[in-house]
């Protein structure tokens, strides 16, 4: 129904039309009503529009409204503060909460509890420390949700003190609080003050479980996250999202999609994080078949596709040797961002199609969507495997000039493997030695592969050089000099590089091999 000249009978019709239309998407059909019946408006109307705004990220129509209510109260400068909170602008959250302390407005557990988290900053330590005051004075001391705000603020300040303070100030302490205490002390590295604050809680619920294993993994310690993920009596679908997303995050894909298997036959049933996670796993292990059969399980289950799971399934796809799968899985997306766009490019790229990869760059800048660090990764890896120097160049020039992008380490490796491939030696030279960085083992590697290619003796020698300083082991360094000089027929430098490369037990890569299981 229309919201054009629809007049209302009271203020409660109003107000219940008004937040339906907001709940289903229909701000601007909700502003109308609010418009057209000015009689009828009270503060419930206004904080209704305020928070319809805030919740789409229309934060300036909110900001409007704002400044034009005739009366406002804490839920209206909660609204906004919570906007502000959203887009992470700290200036204008600070400023709006002293105004609201200079009015005389007295603040709630939600005020409190959202400033600190907005504020959380380097530079507002001090801040944070006068709002910590505040808490005590108004007896908000006892309220775990507005401690457990400080902590988590005091915790991204790296202020371990502090944090302990703030837990010892809760006068209510509870599981919440002691899982906050958990969390921050995981987030600043304390993993011993964790652990022991852990075995110091009273009772435990799955949530701590759940926060300690996060912890661990944060802490890069997959081993001990392992350990106390198996103690867990009960666990619930965040603790195994968890401990697959840690093994899929670390590139341990087999043991993600182990537990991922684990979870399945245990009768749990996973989430949009955690297919994504297993998703990105099977991509990484190119578990196609496993992937597949992940992919049909979503339908059967019934799970809502959003872009973020689309992209995972494009990007597995692709880097399973599948790039039709991945080119229909892309098409039926009804929404892309540019994760989705990225996976497309890259998988053509990867699948030697760079014209096509080309393309699909032009497609997603025509469709509004600006290109960014990855996209240039891609697209350059597309020119390189498709041998479109003029065009490499081309979008090389284009990253800083017309999108402010600096080249990083991979765009250059991208630059001297497409001279390289293309046999334009002296100019993958001169693109390193121009550098405004330091060139990693990438970037020589990428130039001591086209002096394979090409077997030029004394650049590759040069290649070999500043990677072996960089990376003593690298099979690359032995692998191809020795293709090299036996291409030029000296085998006295032949037979002495493969006596190194077995004094230092420098082998080839192994193949591997993912054993594939249904799962029903």
């Amino acid at each position: 129904m229309s919201a054009r000249n629809i007049l209302v009978p009271s203020t409660a019709y109003l107000n219940q039309i008004i937040n339906k239309r907001i709940r289903t998407g229909l701000v601007d059909d909700a502003r109308k009503l609010f418009d057209q019946n000015p009689e009828y408006r009270d503060i419930v109307s206004w904080n209704s529009m305020i928070a319809g705004y805030v919740k789409h990220d229309r934060l300036r129509y909110a900001k409007e409204l704002f400044d034009r209510i005739p009366l406002r109260d804490t839920v209206t400068w909660n609204t906004m503060l919570l906007g502000f909170q959203r887009t992470h602008d700290s200036e204008n959250a600070v400023q709006y909460f002293v105004e609201m302390g200079r009015i005389g407005e007295r603040p709630n557990e939600f005020t409190l509890s959202t400033i600190i988290s907005t504020i959380s900053s380097r530079d507002s330590k001090f801040l944070i420390q006068q709002i910590h005051t505040r808490v005590v004075c108004l007896a908000f001391n006892s309220s775990v949700y507005v401690g457990s705000a400080l902590m988590g603020g005091y915790a991204s300040l790296g202020c371990p003190i502090s944090l302990r303070r703030a837990f010892e100030d809760i006068s209510v302490s509870n599981v919440t609080s002691w899982n906050a205490l958990i969390s921050g002390y995981m987030g600043l590295g304390f993993v011993a003050e964790a652990s022991r604050a852990f075995d110091l809680m009273p009772e435990r619920n799955v949530v701590s479980w759940t926060t300690l294993v996060k912890g661990y993994i944060s802490n890069k310690m997959l081993e001990e996250a392992r350990f106390n993920f198996d103690r867990m009596k009960e666990r619930n679908v965040v603790s195994w999202t968890v401990m697959i997303s840690g093994y899929e995050q670390n590139g341990r894909f087999v043991e993600a999609l182990e537990v991922f298997l684990s979870m399945w036959r245990s009768g749990g049933r996973p989430n949009h994080f955690t297919f994504s996670s297993v998703i990105s796993a099977c991509a990484g292990c190119s578990a196609l078949l496993l992937g597949k059969q992940v992919h049909l399980s979503i339908f059967k289950l019934g799970l809502l596709v959003d872009v973020i799971l689309s992209s995972s399934l494009v990007d597995m796809y692709a880097k399973c040797g599948d790039i039709t799968a991945a080119a229909c899985a892309f098409e039926s997306m009804p929404e892309k961002n540019i994760v989705s766009w990225n996976s497309i490019i890259g998988g053509y790229a990867r699948h030697g199609l760079g014209t096509t990869a080309l393309e699909e760059f032009e497609r997603m800048r025509n469709n509004g969507v600006q290109p960014d660090y990855v996209t240039f990764v891609n697209v350059l890896s597309a020119c390189s495997h498709g041998g479109l120097v003029e065009e490499g160049e081309r979008h090389f020039t284009s990253m800083d000039t017309n999108y402010g992008i600096k080249a990083g380490l991979e765009h250059y490796a991208c630059m001297v493997d497409l001279f390289g491939r293309a046999g334009q030696l002296d100019k993958a030279e001169k693109m390193i030695q121009d550098m405004p960085i330091e060139p990693d083992v990438t970037v020589w590697g990428a130039l001591l592969g086209a002096c394979g290619l090409h077997s030029s003796l004394e650049l590759g020698v040069f290649a070999a050089e500043r990677l072996f300083k960089l990376e003593k082991d690298h099979p690359a360094v032995y692998s191809v000099l020795s293709k090299i000089h036996g291409e030029r027929e000296v085998w006295s430098s032949v037979t002495g590089l493969r006596k190194m490369m077995k004094e230092m037990k420098v082998k080839k890569q192994n193949a591997g091999s993912w054993l594939e299981s249904q799962f029903t």
